[in-house]
């Protein structure tokens, strides 16, 4: 299950993180963002120790989305340490998702 958390900065989150953060950007009007929730929901179950989901709305949080060139929902962004280091643009199943980011976690 998704938890909701306030941070001072999406940076403070990132450098805060002990396990590396796929970022989920997506926007409440894009179908195929809704059709990820459930996707994301059992990949949390598989890499919950090894992995953090974080979702960002990006009409609300456009500066995030500026600044890590998002033009495709939805997107999602692999951080380490802080810093990007894989992106999935698209609808991915649940199965390659995870079968994915084993290679990178």
């Amino acid at each position: 299950m998704t938890t909701k958390k306030q941070f001072n900065s999406f940076e403070e989150m990132l450098s805060g993180s002990d396990v590396p953060v796929l970022v989920d950007f997506y926007a409440d009007w894009c179908g195929p963002c809704q059709m990820m929730g459930p996707i994301l929901e059992q990949v949390n179950l598989q890499l919950k120790d090894r992995l953090r989901i974080v979702k960002i709305d990006t009409e609300k949080y456009t500066q995030l989305a500026s600044k890590y060139q998002i033009a495709a929902l939805p997107t999602l962004v692999l951080f380490k340490q802080g810093e990007p280091v894989d992106r999935i643009e698209g609808v991915l199943q649940a199965p390659q998702l995870i079968q994915h980011l084993n290679t990178l976690i």
